[in-house]
């Protein structure tokens, strides 16, 4: 185990204004691998403070200073792609293969894109008899979710320096490793002091006292529904702008006449990538009666494929894999047919759920 201290704040790493922290679990092997600071009210102030210095400098900076910085962000996250995608896999239990392509790939490729977006993007245009200025907002908080890891902070912080704002980040407390390494490589890229911050914790405290601070004008934020309306009703009182991507539940609607032997395992792999742990899985599938049995067969022939532990990472936490078997019982006393999977573990140790697909569903 590896005990980590200090925030990122003003361009530095500096002490957590208290001592306590939070554990870093390793999902595929249950054991505590880190143990980062879990930052309070005062390491927050302390983040806006120096946030809210550096803005004026920073969004003054011209566009292709700003897009060479973040260029030179995507390469530092590119020289430490192996450590990314190590780091992703200790604390999300992603396969190895799913951590280099999708979670260290693409968040590499997306950062990147607002750098070359920059030398084009029109901060300003003529509309009839007046002109158009984009400006900055201010200081972003960003509240990032453990699903995707790096891309979820890329996809909130890049846009918001590429476009003159300062930042200041609270990623998921189930995994804060990913966001310490993306910390070092926006110090390697040269970032002024103060531009990017960033204060781990739990969202009760560092996030709650993120919302709620003068200092910040726009909260990012990507989690549940209960949480968005929570942070949508505080900003609301303070009369501050918020984006908020909340949660999803996506259908694949399979039309009469479609190839079944292609459409049913595409959707299941959508569904199952990432272990089912993303907004948009597909994870109902809509089939003509006339075809509905011969999509269950073949449903429950490819999920056979889907090995835990080798094709199929395990769930982020316990009680995450505890709600997902929470929802397997409920459906079976609901009076669904459970064609394959279930609530029996598949490996000894580690947060693993069998695939599961349900049938006859009302």
């Amino acid at each position: 185990m590896k005990a980590h201290d200090g925030m990122y704040i003003d361009g530095g790493w500096r002490p957590a204004a208290t001592h306590d922290t939070t554990a870093v679990v390793n999902p595929a092997t249950e054991e505590v691998i880190a143990r980062v600071p879990a930052g309070s009210a005062q390491d927050v102030d302390a983040a806006v403070r120096a946030a809210r210095a550096a803005f004026p400098g920073w969004s003054a900076t011209p566009p292709a200073e700003r897009a060479a910085r973040i260029a030179a962000l995507r390469d530092a996250m590119a020289a430490r792609k192996d450590e990314i995608a190590a780091t992703v896999t200790a604390e999300l239990g992603a396969p190895p293969k799913l951590a280099q392509a999708v979670h260290t790939g693409l968040p590499i490729m997306v950062a990147g894109s607002y750098a070359e977006l920059l030398e084009t993007f029109p901060f300003d245009e003529k509309v009839g008899n007046s002109t158009v200025l984009l400006e900055p907002v201010g200081v972003v908080g960003a509240i990032t979710p453990w699903n995707y890891p790096l891309h979820q902070i890329v996809a909130k912080v890049a846009p918001a320096l590429a476009a003159g704002c300062t930042v200041v980040l609270k990623p998921a407390e189930d995994t804060p490793l990913t966001a310490r390494v993306f910390a070092e490589a926006v110090h390697e890229a040269g970032f002024p002091a103060g531009v990017f911050n960033m204060v781990t914790g739990l969202g009760p405290v560092a996030g709650q006292a993120l919302v709620e601070h003068t200092g910040t004008d726009l909260i990012s934020f990507t989690g549940s529904t209960a949480v968005g309306r929570r942070i949508g009703a505080a900003a609301g009182a303070a009369v501050k702008r918020v984006a908020l991507e909340l949660g999803g539940k996506s259908a694949s609607v399979v039309l009469p006449g479609a190839d079944l032997a292609a459409a049913v395992p595409a959707g299941l792999a959508n569904a199952l990538s990432n272990s089912g742990q993303r907004c948009s899985a597909l994870t109902r599938v809509l089939v003509h009666k006339d075809q509905y049995e011969e999509a269950v067969a073949l449903a429950a022939e490819t999920v056979a494929a889907y090995t835990p532990g080798d094709r199929l990472g395990p769930l982020v936490s316990a009680a995450q894999r505890d709600r997902v078997l929470g929802y397997i019982e409920k459906g079976v006393a609901e009076g669904a047919r459970l064609v394959t999977g279930g609530t029996e573990p598949p490996l000894e140790r580690g947060y693993y759920v069998s695939p599961t697909i349900f049938a006859d569903v009302t």
